[in-house]
């Protein structure tokens, strides 16, 4: 017979922007950024309550922005594919216009209220 013993773990969400600025910086650290891009103005843009896995789509939206429009230059004789893909600062533009946080107001006060009930255990 097993028996399971399941525990409830709340790590939080990245709420300051600092740490969502290190998370982004992780994310981003293999990427070639283009020399308009300022991840301090990227992070200032975001909605307060992301969790890592949000910026990681914040991160993959823009990247999907950048081939769209690198695909688009070849197309048009405008650039190689030599060269490398540069995200810009539009890219991430157009990726903070479809991101959704997947933390609700709701759930994060949910979720708070949960840490306050066992931490008081």
């Amino acid at each position: 017979m097993f028996y399971r013993f399941d525990k409830l773990v709340y790590v939080g969400i990245n709420s300051d922007r600092e740490s969502q600025l290190q998370v982004l910086k992780a994310i981003t650290a293999k990427f070639h950024l283009g020399p308009d891009i300022s991840l301090e103005a990227v992070v200032s843009g975001c909605p307060g309550q992301l969790s890592g896995a949000d910026l990681y789509a914040l991160c993959s939206e823009a990247m999907t922005a950048a081939i769209r429009r690198k695909i688009s230059l070849i197309a048009d004789g405008l650039d190689s594919e030599d060269s490398p893909l540069l995200l810009s600062a539009e890219d991430f533009s157009v990726a903070l216009k479809n991101l959704q946080p997947s933390v609700s107001d709701h759930d994060l006060l949910n979720y708070r209220h949960i840490q306050q009930q066992f931490a008081a255990k």
